[in-house]
């Protein structure tokens, strides 16, 4: 669709933080982009938006009617619960290749953004893309089933399950030292900045121009590392010697994730390990020098 356009439609379904991340970024390489989210915000220079429930026909099918080349799914649930999740990934998935069901056109590529979650992996092992999926969670689970309706639909699809994402915003383990709230846990921990997030996704929007995509990408930093070794570093940065709190509950799983699929397509990351990332996040909180 649109191959003599030189100017692409990008729909970024359940546009929020990463959606706007992507949508900066895409902007320079001349992709007009629509964001659907479920209240209406005020437009972004590069990014129009539309009120929109992406679970609702009445409202989807219409907008798909418009034509997309690109489509990019970032949901974000409205409650952590199986309902919440069945609702925001595997509802949503259905709607949207029901509602391109029914247009003329066929968008050249479906992103999903996934989750990491869909491993279950508790020993330390290396986990990548043709690691066994079997989570015992339902989040896992529910994106998994969101996952198949995607790939095994007749349009192209690309999935990219992301660890876990911090960033402006995003301060969690920062908080957490701050409130000596942290864990002491040694079980490793994996994490992307929210920016190669979404820089991940520009580029395999890139390049599946050239050549086909592989049905699935994880999007992690380089530096798997202990959930302690973290936080440390982090209470180190700050002058904090008292951070961690017996009870605090731990990451899920105890994985080490690889990057090196996405790595082999080109792809490099501005942050890629925790100590760049944090790094910039942390100026926040310390005395001006």
């Amino acid at each position: 669709m649109n191959k003599q356009s030189p100017t692409e439609k990008l729909l970024i379904v359940g546009c929020g933080d990463i959606g706007q991340r992507l949508a900066r970024q895409i902007n320079p390489l001349g992709y007009q982009v629509t964001g659907l989210r479920r209240q209406l915000v005020t437009d972004l220079p590069y990014l129009h938006y539309r009120q929109c429930d992406v679970t609702n026909a009445e409202q989807l099918h219409p907008l798909l009617a418009e034509g997309f080349d690109v489509i990019v799914i970032s949901m974000t649930p409205a409650e952590r619960s199986d309902e919440g999740y069945e609702k925001a990934y595997v509802n949503s998935c259905k709607q949207l290749i029901t509602g391109l069901q029914q247009q003329p056109y066929k968008p050249r590529l479906i992103m999903f953004v996934s989750s990491t979650a869909v491993y279950s992996q508790q020993d330390g092992s290396w986990v990548d893309e043709t690691s066994p999926t079997n989570p015992d969670g339902f989040s896992g689970k529910r994106l998994l089933e969101a996952e198949d309706i995607i790939l095994n639909s007749d349009y192209p699809g690309s999935i990219l399950r992301c660890s876990g994402i911090y960033g402006p915003g995003r301060h969690r383990l920062i908080e957490q030292a701050i409130n000596q709230r942290a864990s002491a846990s040694p079980h490793y921990t994996n994490r992307i900045h929210a920016e190669d997030c979404a820089a991940a996704l520009v580029h395999l929007i890139e390049r599946a121009k050239q050549r086909p995509l592989d049905a699935i990408y994880v999007a992690t930093d380089s530096n798997p590392a202990p959930m302690i070794e973290v936080v440390s570093w982090i209470a180190e940065q700050l002058g904090i010697h008292q951070f961690v709190a017996a009870d605090a509950i731990n990451e899920r799983g105890n994985k080490r994730i690889s990057n090196q699929r996405l790595l082999d397509t080109g792809l490099q990351l501005r942050y890629p390990d925790f100590k760049t990332g944090y790094a910039d996040l942390l100026a926040s909180y310390l005395p001006p020098k």
